[in-house]
């Protein structure tokens, strides 16, 4: 499975890229409003740190307009994914940029009907938000598997990026059903390394090697 990081703090994702596990990294016009950053340096910035796909997401809402965002925006760097929203001219605009070899995430996934069009568009990615759909109460694993079902069925290229994760179950579900990304805010990609007997098992070993009074250097 492929880890991006779904956040535009760069030192948030300068920290994360250090430990070798990032793949890639989502935006989105929230996270880069919530940054502060202007949207173009930002991207800039993270394009810089991570050798992976960068999600940049259109603010348009029109086909004409997204397709003028989605130049724009692959001007900034070579590794920037255009993001456009799961709308007739989110499609449009998906299939047009993949048919020109432009990768593309398709977001705001919330059914099985609507991955089925954007893997039809070419899209790269689909982002199905699992957390928002717990949050009025349905399963939102329940689409993981049944969008990987489908895109097994017809070897279908587009990844399933699991999105809105709220947790560390969300990914070990995710990476059960075989999606191939998911993309995780910092907070829950550090609860990954917590366990209470890796700390108390970590603390017993130093308190043992204390009371020897030796010193590896």
């Amino acid at each position: 499975m492929k880890f991006f990081v779904d956040t535009a703090d760069v030192e948030e994702i300068r920290a994360l890229n250090a430990l070798g596990l990032l793949d890639g990294v989502t935006t989105n016009p929230s996270l880069i409003a919530k940054s502060g950053r202007d949207m173009s340096e930002a991207i800039k910035e993270i394009c810089d740190i991570v050798d992976g796909p960068v999600s940049a997401e259109v603010t348009a809402t029109d086909y004409d307009g997204m397709m003028a965002e989605a130049e724009k925006l692959l001007a900034i760097a070579d590794n920037v994914t255009i993001k456009v929203p799961l709308t007739e001219a989110g499609i449009q605009a998906c299939h047009a940029l993949s048919s020109k070899g432009v990768s593309v995430n398709v977001t705001l996934c919330f059914s099985v009907a609507q991955a089925i069009l954007a893997a039809k568009a070419g899209a790269a990615y689909i982002s199905p938000f699992v957390g928002r759909l717990d949050d009025i109460g349905q399963d939102g694993m329940e689409l993981i598997q049944e969008i990987c079902e489908i895109y097994d069925n017809y070897d279908f290229p587009t990844e399933v990026l699991v999105a809105s994760i709220r947790n560390p179950i969300h990914v070990v579900a995710s990476a059960r059903m075989g999606a191939g990304v998911a993309t995780v805010p910092p907070s829950v990609l550090r609860q990954m390394f917590k366990h209470p007997l890796t700390e108390s098992g970590l603390a017993a070993f130093l308190a043992d090697w204390k009371k020897t009074g030796q010193s590896i250097l």
